[in-house]
């Protein structure tokens, strides 16, 4: 794939990851296709790094990787007992109490959660392998769109693992419970047309249309006022966990203040 962001000067370009901003549009890119940019502890440092470094002015962001994979899942030199040179093996984090592991893991989820601030939305243009901690990077955002020839897999727990960055929560969210048990379970893949229908990806187009469709989708949630978009956002995504009536009163607490704004009576 082409790089969009490519002429763009990068407001961060290392381990993997490139981020550059245009305006309201920033576009974070995965840089190491000889590698099917797969995921190193120091790329979810960077990835974490992207987001704070997110200018106020953004909101809209691009996830892409660059060549035939979108992420092929976490550097297998991780499970070798020598490792990633200045990086725990996964051996060294067993070795730590609960508290040690907990905290490690936990720095690493940084890099999936901040896609779902409610003052953006996070796009994942995705190809190819998306596979383990790939999966699970393209679930942190709020819209994917896929190439047809994509191949989603979480492959954890048939290494006798879980999913821990993150994935779960939304793809029981999108695919449902029994569906996502089967797809964590038995770690099979699911391309394109099932990603669609079942919710799992917003839409598939050819690979070769993939950047454009998603700058049109881009172009699209940058039409609206950004602070019914962040209103929006926070609606619904409070919604799974509100009751009906609950959820009616978030409606028109979200609508009192849209309206005073509107009105040049906000606070």
């Amino acid at each position: 794939m082409a790089s969009p962001d490519q002429d763009l000067a990068p407001a961060l370009d290392k381990d993997g990851v490139r981020l550059t901003v245009e305006d309201t549009l920033a576009t974070v890119t995965l840089t190491n296709p000889a590698k099917r940019n797969a995921q190193t502890p120091a790329l979810w440092r960077a990835l974490a790094e992207a987001g704070r470094l997110l200018p106020g002015s953004v909101r809209v962001v691009v996830l892409r990787g660059e060549g035939q994979s979108f992420s092929a899942g976490l550097d297998r030199r991780m499970f070798t007992p020598e490792g990633i040179p200045g990086e725990p093996a996964f051996v060294d984090l067993a070795r730590r109490d609960d508290a040690g592991i907990d905290a490690t893991i936990a720095e690493y989820q940084e890099a999936f959660t901040w896609w779902r601030r409610t003052d953006l939305v996070s796009i994942a243009a995705v190809q190819g392998h998306a596979i383990g901690a790939g999966f699970q990077l393209a679930l942190g955002c709020d819209l994917r769109v896929v190439a047809d020839d994509v191949q989603f897999a979480m492959r954890e727990t048939s290494l006798g693992l879980v999913p821990d960055l993150t994935g779960t929560h939304p793809l029981v969210g999108l695919v449902g419970y029994a569906r996502a048990l089967e797809i964590c379970v038995t770690g099979r893949f699911v391309g394109a047309e099932e990603a669609v229908a079942s919710g799992l990806a917003n839409l598939a187009v050819p690979a070769a249309d993939l950047d454009a469709t998603v700058r049109d989708l881009a172009a699209a949630l940058l039409a609206a006022p950004r602070d019914a978009v962040v209103e929006t956002k926070a609606l619904l995504r409070g919604a799974v966990d509100r009751t009906y009536d609950e959820q009616r009163t978030a409606e028109r607490a979200a609508q009192a203040r849209r309206l005073r704004d509107l009105a040049g009576l906000g606070e």
